[in-house]
């Protein structure tokens, strides 16, 4: 993209608000813990900490998305010139635990728009910030970021396969205090997508993905890897509470290939945990405070 980008346009967005409505319902949890291969609902009438992300879907009918399966841009969100999205991360604060049939309310509002400048090229990032509440109460912050990046340069190199992926060792563990392993195949980002009513074509379009996108294959959802860490530390510290929870994305995933979700110890109260491709590199990155 030549063109510069008007930031400050982009800015008069800032302070823009939303206000959507819920319910937590044991149908949404019950099928986050399909998703997550339990055989039932292990959360005990709670919901997940990150289960909001699966409630206040978004409802624009099919004419309102663009080419990349998005609501259009400049309604409550900026216009961004910039057609490609991924999520940056998310901080979020916990204040309290939701029970199933809780009454939910998020109030969504743009706090920032910056402009910077990549090995790709512009990139925007747009943070909103989710203050949900449950039956009247404040129960979770969460400052969620997305970046805007320009379009992708053609591929050079033939995409690899989903089986060649899956055919690849999982990253050594050994160096974490615990790590799971999960093959994110395209049942499981199906199941995701439809869970939280994300029609974003990078998910489920693989000629999307490698001809419009230039990516080598099906991209696994932000949020979903983020709920993979977060699922393993607490299989391995069940009942543990959780205050908050920050993390930042490093590097796509794509489906077939296996991830380690893993986590050690920093201090009493804190766990340093991320996603591992098959060579070891940490795609996300986080942090909980417990």
């Amino acid at each position: 993209m030549d063109a510069p980008i008007d930031v400050s346009r982009l800015r008069e967005w800032v302070g823009r608000s939303q206000t959507l409505d819920d319910i937590a319902t044991e149908t949404k949890s019950r099928t986050l813990a399909a998703a997550l291969d339990y055989d039932a609902d292990p959360w005990g009438g709670q919901l997940f900490p990150l289960a909001h992300w699966a409630h206040f879907n978004p409802t624009e009918p099919q004419h309102a998305l663009d080419i990349g399966g998005h609501p259009r841009l400049g309604g409550f969100l900026p216009p961004v010139p910039l057609p490609r999205r991924m999520w940056a991360g998310s901080e979020l604060t916990f204040h309290r635990p939701i029970a199933v049939g809780q009454q939910l309310q998020d109030v969504q509002t743009v706090t920032d728009v910056s402009l910077r400048t990549g090995r790709t090229g512009q990139l925007v990032f747009v943070t909103v910030t989710h203050e949900i509440s449950a039956d009247g109460s404040h129960a979770i912050t969460d400052r969620h970021t997305v970046v805007y990046r320009e379009a992708a340069a053609p591929r050079e190199t033939a995409a690899q396969t989903p089986a060649e992926r899956a055919a690849r060792k999982p990253a050594d563990t050994s160096a974490w205090d615990y790590g799971r392993i999960t093959r994110p195949d395209e049942t499981l980002l199906f199941r995701y997508s439809a869970l939280t009513f994300n029609a974003h074509r990078i998910h489920y379009d693989r000629d999307f993905c490698i001809n419009e996108e230039g990516y080598p294959g099906l991209v696994v959802h932000g949020p979903l890897l983020a709920t993979l860490m977060l699922d393993a530390f607490l299989r391995h510290r069940p009942g543990e509470q959780i205050d908050s929870f920050s993390f930042t994305a490093r590097r796509p995933v794509f489906d077939g290939a296996p991830v380690a979700a893993v986590g050690r110890q920093t201090t009493a109260s804190t766990t340093e945990v991320a996603i591992l491709d098959p060579a070891g590199h940490a795609c996300l990155t986080g942090t909980i405070d417990h």
